[in-house]
């Protein structure tokens, strides 16, 4: 351990990145109930995810724009988000039983998302702070946090299905405020605090110059396709499954739970096995597999519900073990005057064809078969992978 640091210094980043980002499904989680209660339609697991995306890419802009984290204590911009993003997913009970309530639903979701910017970036410029050396490593617990809080509201309506939606919204928002204390309580500004460059949209004529930041670029954009839809899509596929499968008894909250929080497992064990082998070729290895269960997706609804989750479970893995290293491999890439705003583009591009993403598998949900509605996203995968190729086979060598 460095001598300077305390050791509760990572504990803490990860605990408080974890505690925030629960915020982000907590609407997924509970959605079956809104839908009653609200009288909302089908299509609104789509538009309800597609809003939180929103709002985080609106609030990535405007934190870069303003400056705030170099302006102002990082540690004290975590902590008004985390409470502001929990007012706002706490604020969703006072909807209840409104059926006029999809706009203003929408709207606490958009809100949660842009405070979700102050969350999970700041978090890991917190870290980056704490760790000059070793950085790698860090960002890969703090994105296995991130997993875990993602899916974390999944278990709390899994072990509580019998608690009101309600209930399980007020300790999600709970939950992210005792987050945010325990970030400003005990992780002080580090001794590496970067005062960066100011986001300069100016530069985004600039830096796609790079042949191998273009590559890791569109290899972070293919990911992306691929990743939110199928975090937003496990709960639907699982209960897919059971309806294909008559007699099928399954807790699909906690098999969703499971099958996203998984992802923990690939960011953290990526990001070791990257210090050896190479961020491009353990993000291509991930990437291909992930890509591979797209395929494979159809025949995997033929198998019993063992061999289906356990077949989930890998795909969860690599779905999202990639994230840190595609991420390194932007810094990495990106011109040294523009590492924030190189970064802070490639993240909203990415974000927003998350929203597409979903979108479109929303409305070919009408007009395929539960088992088939990942042969399509496979094209994000494909395109990602062919962007790296270069990358990985360069570190090979």
């Amino acid at each position: 351990m460095h001598p300077s640091r305390p050791r509760r210094i990572l504990p803490a980043i990860v605990f408080s990145q974890f505690a925030g980002t629960s915020l982000w499904f907590a609407g997924n989680a509970v959605l079956p109930d809104l839908q009653r209660d609200l009288g909302l339609g089908p299509d609104a697991l789509a538009t309800i995810t597609s809003a939180v995306q929103l709002g985080f890419i609106a609030g990535t802009l405007v934190f870069a724009l303003a400056n705030l984290a170099d302006r102002f204590s990082p540690r004290a911009v975590f902590l008004a988000s985390a409470v502001l993003g929990a007012a706002a997913n706490g604020a969703i009970v006072l909807l209840a039983r409104d059926a006029s309530a999809y706009g203003p639903l929408l709207a606490l979701r958009f809100a949660t998302g842009f405070c979700l910017a102050g969350i999970y970036p700041v978090g890991m410029k917190i870290a980056a702070s704490w760790y000059r050396e070793g950085l790698g490593g860090a960002l890969g617990y703090l994105v296995g946090a991130l997993v875990l809080g993602t899916a974390f509201p999944h278990l709390i309506k899994g072990l509580g299905h019998a608690l009101p939606w309600t209930s399980v919204t007020a300790w999600l928002s709970a939950l992210a405020v005792a987050g945010g204390a325990i970030m400003y309580a005990l992780v002080p500004d580090g001794p590496h605090h970067p005062r960066g460059t100011r986001f300069d949209p100016h530069a985004l004529l600039g830096i796609f110059a790079s042949r191998d930041l273009r590559a890791s670029a569109f290899g972070y954009f293919g990911h992306m396709w691929e990743l939110y839809t199928f975090w937003a899509m496990v709960p639907l596929m699982i209960a897919g499954h059971a309806a294909m499968h008559a007699g099928e008894t399954v807790n699909a909250s906690l098999w969703s739970f499971w099958v996203i929080a998984a992802g923990a497992i690939g960011s953290v064990a990526g990001g070791i096995v990257s210090r050896q082998a190479g961020s491009a070729r353990v993000a291509f290895a991930q990437l291909s597999v992930s890509g591979a269960c797209c395929l494979l997706s159809p025949l995997a609804f033929l198998l019993p519900f063992p061999a289906f989750a356990a077949f989930l479970t890998v795909w969860g893995v690599c779905v999202v073990g990639d994230s840190p290293q595609f991420s390194a491999l932007t810094a990495a890439t990106a011109p040294k005057a523009f590492v924030g705003s190189t970064l802070t583009i490639v993240n909203c591009i990415g974000f927003a064809l998350t929203i597409a993403s979903i979108q479109l598998a929303s409305a070919l949900a009408h007009h395929l078969p539960v088992a088939w509605w990942f042969v399509p996203v496979a094209v994000g995968p494909a395109l990602g992978l062919a962007a790296i190729r270069r990358l990985a086979a360069g570190e090979a060598r």
